[in-house]
């Protein structure tokens, strides 16, 4: 059982296990990626034109944001959007999806893991993704322990479809999974009750940051879980809002020096909030990453 104190004892162990392990300070990537979350207005105005303003700004890689509900990508059939991103030079390894285990307009939305998934991972091949993320759990969809072993179970069945067709599922968290029953995190539930090999996790470090817990501790506690990263700044405000990379206050090169033992293979910029033009920010995000990360 990991509690919040026990989380800090292990960090402070883990911390000064980083001297003694100069390999882990190996981490080589030629992709910068963005999720596409980030400028989704203008995504859902004119795909086209912003991913050649996103590619023309550096990044190479990009993280979905769409597709559930619609079962199109930005609008677009999957072999549609996949050409769109080569004649960017983008590739799309990665893309967010729902539990779909809640009503919208009173029916449950399709190409979610509850309703059409097959479709959906079908899909999702002819885009070529290699990772399929569920992004989020409603109010209404969390609960208690027994809620998440439930969960759990689902993304189990949904790994082993993504398998099948050569993709891996992973898990966004936010802060709410590390809301503790009985001494025991609802993060913890979900690592403990799914195969390994079946679900893995996109760690979202602002959101880890904001529940007060430790990347580095848990990458160490779960080594080869964490092969996708939202990389995304707090700012030094009481309210530890949203900011650009490296504007904040997240040690974004101390958690860097652990992406190999974390199996990281990709990352990507999100700023959920921008106090003006998305573009204007996640320029400062990729010239902070160019010169310090990558």
């Amino acid at each position: 059982m990991t509690t919040r104190r026990s989380f800090i004892k292990s960090s402070a162990v883990y911390s000064a296990g980083l001297l003694m392990a100069p390999s882990l300070l190996n981490y080589n990537h030629k992709y910068i990626g963005l999720q596409l979350y980030t400028v989704r207005d203008a995504m859902a105005k004119d795909p086209a034109s912003t991913l050649a303003k996103v590619s023309k700004l550096g990044y190479n890689s990009v993280e979905g944001a769409t597709y559930t509900g619609t079962e199109k990508f930005y609008g677009m059939d999957p072999a549609e959007f996949s050409r769109l991103l080569k004649r960017n030079g983008l590739i799309m390894p990665s893309s967010h999806y729902r539990l779909g285990d809640e009503k919208t307009n009173g029916e449950m939305p399709r190409g979610t893991i509850m309703q059409d998934w097959g479709k959906a991972v079908d899909d999702a091949a002819t885009v070529g993704l290699k990772y399929m993320v569920c992004a989020y759990l409603s109010e209404s969809e969390r609960g208690g322990t027994d809620r998440y072993k439930h969960i759990a179970e689902q993304f189990n069945k949904a790994g082993e479809t993504c398998k099948k067709a050569g993709i891996q599922l992973c898990y966004h968290n936010h802060d709410f999974e590390f809301k503790q029953e009985n001494g025991k995190f609802m993060y913890e539930v979900l690592l403990e009750n799914t195969d390994k090999n079946l679900v893995k996790m996109e760690m979202d470090l602002y959101w880890v940051n904001k529940a007060g817990q430790d990347p580095i501790v848990l990458i160490n506690a779960n080594p080869g879980r964490f092969p996708l990263w939202h990389i995304k700044d707090m700012d030094k405000t009481p309210e530890h809002g949203f900011t650009e990379v490296g504007n904040g206050s997240i040690d974004f090169k101390k958690i860097f020096k652990y992406a190999d033992k974390a199996g990281l293979k990709y990352f990507f910029v999100e700023q959920d909030k921008t106090p003006g033009d998305p573009f204007n920010s996640i320029s400062q995000s990729i010239a902070y990453i160019k010169k310090n990360l990558v």
